[in-house]
């Protein structure tokens, strides 16, 4: 392997990637990579993962679905997180009476 034009091409290849962090899609590999699994990853990398034959640059519908996925899942995320911030506190019918009762005095 000419080792002048594997790092000529890395910078060509990283110079051409318009995003500090692109979206980049795994092709699949003699070592076991799995194909089709996207990621966003730092410019350098899939500058990298491109000129080895690993993954490829993901189309623009490609990397805005792979975002909008993101988005979603960190929703669903905060909303499971925010549901376990829910404190529920039991009461017996006779204390709630009770309570019930010593409002109604306050306040006639």
């Amino acid at each position: 392997m000419d080792l002048r034009a594997y790092y000529r091409k890395l910078r060509e290849i990283e110079a051409s990637l318009a995003e500090e962090y692109p979206v980049v899609v795994s092709q699949e590999t003699p070592d076991g990579g799995k194909a089709g699994v996207r990621n966003e990853v730092p410019r350098p990398v899939a500058a990298r993962m491109i000129v080895e034959g690993k993954a490829r640059l993901a189309t623009e519908e490609e990397a805005a679905e792979y975002r909008r996925q993101l988005t979603e899942a960190r929703r669903r995320a905060e909303q499971a997180a925010a549901a376990n911030r829910i404190q529920v506190t039991v009461i017996p019918e006779a204390e709630l009476k009770a309570l019930r009762g010593m409002l109604e005095k306050g306040q006639g």
